[in-house]
């Protein structure tokens, strides 16, 4: 069990991490991870600095990483479900100090949840986290992926 700090209770917690963070899909789980008060993007400002969005809320920094998880019926039924809910939050609750104090991280089971092993559900979700603290690779204005040859 996550400790009542650790976890997003209010809808607008959800909804912050989900529309201001980074998703990465990795096999059965797909991660919304939102990093604090303000997260930097990949597009230089007119004077070669990186510009920053702020979040919706403010986070201060005394507060610790905070999670939470969906699992929608089309996962299962509400035994199904609730053992995903568990094998998930028992997997990330290892992994919430690692994140930076402040962040805000949703896990959403996909419905392979329901079959998949508890190791597996483990390598998705470490797959998922380090995709979305990766930094993301620049594009172009027509959004192709720059190739690394020059050209294109």
């Amino acid at each position: 069990m996550l400790a009542a700090a650790q976890r997003l209770r209010r809808s607008s917690d959800f909804a912050v991490a989900i529309r201001a963070g980074r998703r990465a899909a990795r096999g059965a789980v797909v991660v919304h991870l939102h990093l604090g008060a303000t997260e930097t993007v990949g597009v230089k400002g007119t004077e070669g600095s990186v510009q920053q969005h702020e979040a919706i809320e403010p986070v201060h920094a005394a507060v610790a990483a905070r999670a939470g998880f969906v699992v929608s019926k089309a996962v299962g039924n509400a035994v199904v479900r609730n053992r995903v809910r568990r094998r998930l939050r028992h997997l990330v609750r290892e992994r919430l100090d690692a994140l930076p104090a402040g962040a805000t991280l949703v896990v959403r089971a996909q419905p392979g949840a329901a079959r998949a092993t508890y190791p597996q559900l483990d390598l998705d979700l470490d797959a998922a986290l380090r995709a979305a603290v990766a930094p993301r690779a620049r594009r172009h204005s027509d959004g192709a992926k720059r190739r690394r040859d020059g050209a294109g």
